[in-house]
C-alpha cells in the first residue's frame, strides 16, 4: 500500500503508519528492534536491521502499511542482513494465530551468579511481562509464618543452619541441610505461581537459588513449552567480583562484605546445585559474560521449541507478552 509524498514535506519527515481496519499506529524502529531480539539477534544487530527496513519503506513510499504487508519486509531485510537462522527464529515466533501455549523459563543458581540480570533481560527480549523471584516469595511467606512456626524461611539461603533443630551428623553441612529445607518451602509457592500462570496461558520468568532441579515439581508441561536452566560462576574470582557490583548497583543496600563473608557457603550451595543439575540432565550456563549467557538461554529456548513442535505439532510462539501478543512494531 502505497501513499505519494505529502506536498511540501521532505519524505524522511514524514510518520510511516501500520494500518489495521479500525486505527494506525506509528511504526517504531526501537520497537522493531525490541521484537527482533526474541530471536536472539544482539540490540545494536537488530536496530540496524530495523533501520534497514524504514529506509526500505521510505524508498518504496510505503508510509502506511499493514501488518501483514511488514511482516515480509521485515523477513526479507533479516534474511539478507542477518542470515537462513534468524529468519527461521523470525518466522517462529511471530507465526499468527493466538498464543496456545505460554513460555514458561525457570533459572536455578546459587546467590550471586546473575540471575536476576539474566531474567531480566530476556524477559526484555521475549516480550515477557512477568517475572518471579523465589525470594520474593520467601519473603512473602515470610509475613505469614512466624520465626518460631517456620524458622527456615527467616533465614538466607547461605546461612539457613540457623533453622536445624535436630542436630545433624559430623558428614552434613547444617547450612545445607537448612537451605534444603528452605527450598522445598518455598516451592510450594512458587509452583502455585507457575500452575497458574500455565493455567492462565502467562509466560513467565522464574529466577532464584530456590529453582533447583529435582525439587522444583512441575505439571501440566504438556500445556506451557518450559526450559529449566541453572546458571552458575566456575571461577570464584568472577564469582566475588559480583558481588562488588551487586553492591554498587544497589547503593549499599546487599553489602559486599556480608556475602563475601559468608562466601564459602555460596559456593558449597552452588556445587550441590550443579550436582543436582546434572543428576537430572538440567542446562548449566557458566555465566562468564552475560551477553553470551543470554545469547546461549535463546538458543536453548528454541531448541526447547523444535522438540515441543516435534512431539506435539506446530506451536503459534511468537505472541508472547502481556496482553498475548508481540508485534513486529
Amino acid at each position: 500500500m502505497q501513499e505519494p509524498r505529502e506536498k511540501g514535506r521532505r519524505r524522511t519527515d514524514v510518520p510511516i503508519h501500520i494500518v489495521s481496519e479500525s486505527h494506525a499506529v506509528p511504526f517504531s524502529k526501537g520497537l522493531l528492534a525490541q521484537s527482533l531480539t526474541a530471536t536472539g539477534l544482539p540490540p545494536d544487530r537488530a536496530y540496524r536491521v530495523a533501520q534497514e527496513v524504514e529506509r526500505l519503506l521510505r524508498e518504496r513510499a510505503a508510509l502506511r502499511i499493514s501488518m501483514d504487508e511488514l511482516y515480509p519486509v521485515v523477513g526479507r531485510v533479516l534474511g539478507e542482513m542477518e542470515g537462513e537462522r534468524f529468519l527461521k527464529r523470525y518466522e517462529t515466533w511471530n507465526r499468527p494465530g493466538l498464543l496456545e501455549r505460554p513460555v514458561i523459563i525457570l533459572i536455578g543458581g546459587t546467590t550471586g551468579v546473575g540471575k536476576s540480570t539474566l531474567a531480566s533481560q530476556l524477559a526484555n527480549r521475549l516480550g515477557i511481562v512477568r517475572i518471579i523471584s523465589s525470594d520474593s516469595i520467601r519473603q512473602v511467606m515470610r509475613t505469614f509464618f512466624s520465626k518460631a512456626l517456620m524458622p527456615e524461611i527467616h533465614y538466607s539461603s547461605f546461612d539457613a543452619g540457623g533453622a536445624v533443630r535436630i542436630p545433624v551428623g559430623s558428614g552434613l553441612n547444617p547450612h545445607l541441610v537448612g537451605f534444603v529445607e528452605q527450598v522445598e518451602m518455598v516451592t510450594v509457592g512458587v509452583s502455585a505461581l507457575v500452575q497458574r500462570a500455565v493455567t492462565e496461558g502467562t509466560s513467565m520468568v522464574v529466577e532464584g537459588v530456590h529453582v533447583v532441579p529435582g525439587h522444583f515439581p512441575l505439571t501440566g508441561e504438556e500445556q506451557a513449552i518450559v526450559l529449566p536452566l541453572v546458571v552458575g560462576v566456575r571461577d570464584a574470582d568472577l564469582h566475588r567480583s559480583h558481588f562488588l557490583v551487586r553492591e554498587w548497583k544497589t547503593d549499599g543496600q546487599r553489602p559486599v562484605q556480608r556475602y563475601l563473608a559468608n562466601f564459602d557457603e555460596i559456593r558449597h550451595i552452588q556445587e550441590f546445585i550443579l550436582g543436582r543439575a546434572d543428576a537430572e540432565g538440567t542446562l548449566v550456563i557458566d555465566n562468564v559474560s552475560i551477553d553470551d549467557t543470554v545469547a546461549l538461554v535463546v538458543d536453548a529456548l528454541y531448541e526447547q521449541i523444535e522438540a515441543f513442535e516435534a512431539a506435539s505439532g506446530p506451536v503459534a510462539t511468537g505472541l508472547v507478552g502481556g496482553d498475548g501478543r508481540q508485534g513486529a512494531a
